[in-house]
């Protein structure tokens, strides 16, 4: 189940040649990493053929806009990732807290394509999947399914989609319009919690050899992709800034545990500014914080374990933050009245008022996580935390109709909308912040002993190698290996680079 080791080099060659044949008469030239870190190496005819391809469609074109820089509109190339900066007037706390957003990521409007793309894209290259026979199962609890889903169709072959019963009716509806057969959406126990029954599901679906499974929480591409792709674009976003108030430093970097993948940008991000990393989640289920359980509705960043994938010993902070104040801001955040009364009553900016529906349910957990960092550090105005949103508001409308109806049956009015405001944003509390010493990381990686070792039956030479920062700083030297076999692949496909 895990993703094993970092492969860089060919190990089939007639398994990568049959394999550019298929994904060549599918029209598909593939992006470097290189490129989706930074698309303005990107040569200037792929851009301007993108501008008349729907940013939502299955097109090879597409993936070109798997990266950070698509503009306000989803068609054109900005000159940093478009993102929201949540001033004390909102949050009660005197450090900028900046949040990049995932919404304008192509076809699944969410950062997980990149990860996506990411754990299949070298397999595709090094002649370790097959596209013409074999399936992608993609387990997730939903977004990054929903990119392994674009990306098989993008390449003309089946993908799967593993994901629990219990999560958004919009997850689901996107997928039954993009999957190839019905079947290859397959539904577990249980919701965002429950991790176990996922990777359950998926060893039963791995006897069978033409399923190749793709756990985001154990493929070291997923890594490899956010510290090449989505660290360097963070990292522009802030020195865009510091540009214009030279004395901010990058003072910390937030972000949900899920599948650990995006905190990888955490590792660059350190190594650049010194930033601190930030883990967030769920109060309701306190896996880092105290080797807890339990259930809760912050969809996307599913727990009960720690992620393989997760560079334990480089964390700084773990943050709770309870499902209810992310359920609660997202009403505040998506009802006229919640709007309403931050614009009249804390005169927030419209223009950021306007854009609050651009940041879904983990998006807010990771907005809240931020001022509790905030508050426990004692940050200052010139501390700058940098986040990010992996969705967009549009895929809780369900979700908000059930907090409404449960939390307001008799409707939902401005005092409502204060009491919100200031138990969840001004008046959040440091509550379920932890400091890691060296004995906290080493609590929390030994915990993964567990889920690894134990279930999933990677060897203890395997899990322990982790520990050593080494093997990151190696592991990060994928990226362009990958871009040179991606070079030779595109090669093979006989696709045409300006097609």
């Amino acid at each position: 189940m895990t993703g094993g080791e970092i492969v860089t080099t060919v190990v089939d060659r007639v398994v990568r040649d049959r394999a550019a044949r298929w994904v060549g008469r599918a029209g598909v030239y593939l992006p470097s990493f290189a490129e989706l870190g930074y698309p303005s190496t990107i040569p200037e005819a792929r851009f301007a053929a993108l501008r008349s391809v729907d940013p939502d469609r299955p097109d090879a074109a597409n993936l070109f806009r798997v990266n950070w820089y698509n503009d306000w509109s989803r068609s054109g190339l900005a000159a940093e990732p478009c993102h929201l900066i949540f001033p004390p007037a909102l949050t009660g706390v005197r450090s900028p807290i900046v949040m990049a957003l995932g919404s304008f990521f192509p076809m699944i409007g969410a950062h997980k394509v990149l990860a996506a793309y990411g754990c299949l894209i070298p397999r595709l290259v090094t002649g370790r999947f097959d596209p013409a026979y074999q399936r992608a199962v993609w387990p997730s609890t939903g977004n990054y399914c929903r990119g392994g889903i674009a990306i098989s169709r993008i390449l003309d072959c089946r993908g799967v989609a593993v994901l629990p019963q219990g999560m958004s009716k919009e997850r689901f509806d996107w997928l039954h319009a993009w999957v190839a057969r019905p079947e290859d959406i397959v539904r577990t126990p249980g919701s965002e919690s429950n991790v176990k029954e996922i990777y359950d599901r998926c060893a039963e679906l791995a006897r069978d050899p033409a399923n190749v499974v793709l756990n985001q929480f154990a493929e070291f591409g997923n890594y490899v992709a956010h510290y090449a792709c989505t660290g360097p674009a963070l990292a522009h976003l802030f020195e865009a800034l510091q540009q214009e108030r030279p004395n901010l430093r990058l003072t910390g970097f937030v972000a949900a545990s899920g599948s650990a993948g995006t905190l990888a940008a955490g590792d660059y991000l350190k190594e650049r500014h010194g930033a601190r990393i930030v883990v967030v989640e769920a109060s309701e289920c306190p896996t880092l914080l105290r080797n807890g359980f339990g259930e809760h509705n912050i969809q996307g960043i599913g727990d009960k374990h720690v992620p393989y994938i997760h560079n334990v010993m480089n964390t700084d902070v773990v943050v709770g933050v309870s499902d209810r104040s992310t359920g609660a801001l997202d009403l505040l955040f998506n009802s006229d009245v919640g709007l309403g009364y931050l614009a009249d009553r804390r005169h927030i900016d419209p223009e950021l008022l306007a854009r609050l529906k651009f940041v879904g349910l983990s998006g807010i957990a990771n907005l809240v996580a931020a001022i509790k960092t905030a508050k426990r550090l004692e940050l200052g105005a010139e501390d700058v935390l940098v986040t990010v949103a992996t969705d967009s508001a549009s895929l809780y409308g369900s979700e908000r109709k059930k907090f409404l109806a449960s939390q307001h049956p008799d409707g939902f009015d401005a005092v409502n909308a204060g009491e919100i405001f200031g138990q969840h944003l001004f008046g959040a509390a440091d509550n379920d912040v932890l400091e890691l010493t060296h004995g906290e990381r080493t609590r929390i990686f030994n915990l993964g002993y567990y889920t690894w070792v134990e279930q999933q039956g990677v060897s203890l030479e395997a899990f322990e190698r982790r520990r050593d920062q080494g093997f990151w700083r190696e592991l990060r030297q994928a990226a362009p290996a990958w871009d040179a076999l991606i070079k030779e692949f595109n090669a093979a496909t006989g696709v045409e680079e300006s097609r």
